[in-house]
């Protein structure tokens, strides 16, 4: 099987799929093979945070021309995927000198299919691209062509409990893989004090407590197909329930903007993690951390595209927020603005190139301590 994830995720998710038990993981671009059965195939849609789809490949084969892909997939057993009375979409990625356009082979795949159910028997499946019983992948690299099921459906960011956002939302998923990739594991105390609708404190609880990325999603494809077994996947997500875990300290997220604040507390309700994270109207840059636990600070501050801001004084108040008013704390954000770091005035620790959408983007570490920094260093000498 496939796991498709985020450039600079890959590592991440790999691991992700061994702990859940996956075989023979190999990270590739952009995305992560595995093995695994059926069941494993429910669990990692239902428990995997960086994955954005887990393909299940059924056929490959080396096609020169129109005429072998029509060929190829005619030559698939259809039948054990589809019924006449279901509907199929198909979606297609090239990167060959033979196939330039992704369109002509979704359109000649989906005729062969047609064809092949029409011939044996009069009638045939309908093309359906908003609510298909089967999802059909087909990936042709120059020469190979791999046809694959969508297990997944609609992206696995769309978790499900996120009903009301604002103005260009963080992904679900890169929130889920910024926090891994910040080390995040739930052992301290974790603030997002620019929180919007609240999207990485919730994954932030999530992780934390080990509950499944996708508890809150209300479907996969997977249950549209003809070898659905609902019995087995109940029993996969009650034995991911049953590994959940305590956590002891305090999540919260700021915004300073009530509108922000309302959804972001609708979202952590529809999560059901209202007893785990704290929503509060506060400003960050006119906040202090309030005891001497230490602190996990991950967050994705506005930029230009999203408001309008002197990007200086911004980053500058980020800087100085941070150096007087929060000791202890490991802080991490997320900007595409690389150039603005500057003005943020600390040395960051780490530099981790992520992409937010299709924009370059610098995930940043700043530590800061409690006292300074040559007092830190002596008292551990």
């Amino acid at each position: 099987m496939v796991a498709k994830t985020f450039f600079g995720f890959e590592e991440i998710l790999a691991k992700e799929l061994r702990n859940l038990g996956a075989q023979k993981v190999v990270v590739g671009n952009r995305m992560v093979s595995f093995y695994g059965d059926t069941g494993f195939m429910y669990k990692a849609n239902l428990c995997l945070r960086t994955a954005l789809k887990v393909l299940k490949p059924i056929s490959s084969k080396k096609i020169g021309n129109e005429k072998d892909l029509y060929s190829f997939i005619q030559s698939i057993r259809w039948e054990e995927y589809l019924n006449t009375d279901d509907s199929f979409a198909i979606y297609a990625t090239v990167n060959s000198t033979v196939f330039r356009h992704s369109q002509f082979v979704s359109l000649k795949s989906k005729d062969a299919i047609v064809d092949k159910f029409r011939k044996e028997t009069g009638k045939r499946p309908s093309v359906d691209t908003d609510y298909p019983d089967l999802t059909i992948n087909i990936h042709i690299q120059q020469d190979l062509c791999t046809v694959s099921l969508d297990s997944s459906g609609g992206s696995l960011h769309h978790r499900g409990y996120r009903t009301a956002t604002n103005i260009a939302p963080i992904n679900e998923v890169l929130a889920a893989g910024l926090l891994l990739l910040s080390g995040w594991d739930g052992q301290c105390d974790f603030l997002d004090p620019m929180c919007g609708s609240g999207t990485m404190a919730i994954e932030a609880a999530m992780i934390a407590c080990n509950i499944p990325a996708n508890l809150n999603r209300k479907e996969f494809a997977f249950e549209k197909w003809l070898d659905w077994d609902m019995d087995l996947f109940e029993k996969i997500e009650e034995a991911s329930l049953n590994k959940t875990r305590d956590f002891h300290h305090t999540i919260i997220g700021f915004d300073k903007a009530p509108s922000a604040v309302r959804k972001a507390k609708n979202n952590v309700e529809n999560a059901n993690l209202s007893e785990f994270v704290k929503i509060k109207d506060d400003n960050f840059f006119e906040s202090t951390k309030d005891n001497d636990n230490k602190l996990h600070m991950v967050f994705n501050p506005p930029y230009g595209e999203r408001l309008e801001l002197d990007e200086e004084k911004f980053y500058a108040q980020i800087g100085d927020t941070l150096k007087q008013n929060y000791p202890n704390t490991n802080a991490w954000f997320i900007t595409s603005n690389i150039e603005a770091l500057k003005f943020v005035g600390l040395r960051p620790s780490r530099k981790i190139k992520v992409f937010n959408g299709k924009l370059e983007s610098r995930l940043v570490k700043y530590e800061m301590y409690a006292g300074s920094k040559k007092a830190k260093f002596q008292n551990n000498s």
